[in-house]
């Protein structure tokens, strides 16, 4: 029995870290076992230019534990005013990987996102020469949408019609939560990509609503029916290349998740790691999580994998509950079950 596990150390290609006094609290929870990570850039304000960018980027860096290995991917937030010449400006810097597209009122701080996708065309098609990826966030938000539907509605009314439009246009599938999403990128060609968070292989959405609602469990786009689950582990565990991780780690204080309007997130940084040795030990496919963590990301974005290796072993891991900020305590996500795979 598999006691030992090294890997090219992972990267994180979807992760939140804030700002301010967060950022400083959640960082080292990354930077502990990842070497690089996509950042989001929903602010308030957004991360929308290259100065704003260079800004975050210059806060996340002064906010690494010292000693850390880690270098934050930026990307920037797509907004109808957003500027093609000050994205490809900002990609020819080497600063910014991405551009993250949010549908306004998607999620957590997208009122500022796109509603009308034909005043985005140019960027796109800017994007699309330069082989700037586009990150979506893949849900609508009409109200005649059933949210568990909205994935689904989002691939065939925005996605698939946006990429026909734009021919090359590389597009990252962010955290997919459902067999259709997995279906659809199967069938794309090496232009599309599709990150899995940790959460999704874990939680359906029994876990946030029987017995009562679970507020730590609610994150965004909704964990969904338990078929959806198992596609979602298929593609994790299959050795594919276009699918790979991006947490979605999401930090909220525990004020904020239990309100009666609570926010949509999970924080995954801190037992990430431990959480899906054991997921691909129950599938039977320990040998194939180093392409899901540290090889299938880099592969689509055009980078090198990393040089320095991480090792897990079957010693048991234990984790806090809790992590604490200045504004109160931030949940630590639990999986349900106790952890074997410990990171050495």
């Amino acid at each position: 029995m598999t006691q030992t596990l090294t890997l090219r150390r992972p990267d994180d290609w979807h992760l939140h870290l804030r700002d301010g006094a967060m950022l400083q609290t959640v960082l080292p929870a990354t930077t502990a076992h990842f070497a690089r990570a996509i950042i989001m850039p929903n602010l308030v304000p957004p991360v929308v230019t290259f100065a704003d960018a260079k800004a975050y980027q210059a806060r996340i860096l002064e906010a690494c534990p010292k000693g850390a290995d880690f270098t934050p991917l930026m990307t920037l937030y797509l907004t109808e005013n957003t500027n093609p010449d000050d994205v490809a400006a900002a990609h020819a810097s080497g600063l910014v990987h991405a551009v993250k597209l949010y549908p306004a009122g998607a999620t957590t701080n997208s009122a500022s996102g796109v509603a009308d996708f034909d005043k985005v065309r140019p960027v796109l098609e800017k994007m699309a020469e330069i082989g700037l990826p586009l990150c979506v966030h893949g849900e609508v938000t009409d109200p005649d949408i059933d949210i568990f539907d909205r994935e689904a509605v989002f691939i065939d009314r925005v996605l698939d019609p946006i990429r026909r439009a734009t021919p090359g246009l590389r597009v990252v599938m962010e955290h997919i939560t459902t067999s259709n999403a997995v279906d659809y990128a199967r069938a794309q060609d090496d232009t599309l990509g599709a990150t899995i968070t940790t959460h999704h292989l874990v939680i359906n959405r029994n876990h946030i609503l029987a017995g009562g609602i679970k507020p730590h469990y609610y994150c965004l786009p909704v964990a969904k029916r338990e078929e959806h689950r198992l596609a979602l582990r298929g593609a994790a565990k299959s050795g594919e290349g276009r699918f790979f991780l991006g947490t979605d780690s999401a930090p909220h204080t525990d004020a904020n998740k239990l309100l009666p309007c609570g926010c949509a997130g999970c924080f995954t940084a801190p037992n990430t790691l431990s959480i899906l040795a054991q997921v691909f030990e129950q599938e039977n496919a320990l040998e194939r999580l180093e392409g899901f963590t540290s090889l299938h990301g880099p592969a689509f974005y055009g980078l090198p994998v990393n040089e320095t290796t991480i090792t897990l072993e079957k010693s048991g891991a234990t984790y806090p509950a809790h992590v604490q900020t200045p504004d109160g305590p931030v949940t630590v996500f639990d999986p349900g079950f106790d952890l074997e795979w410990a990171v050495r």
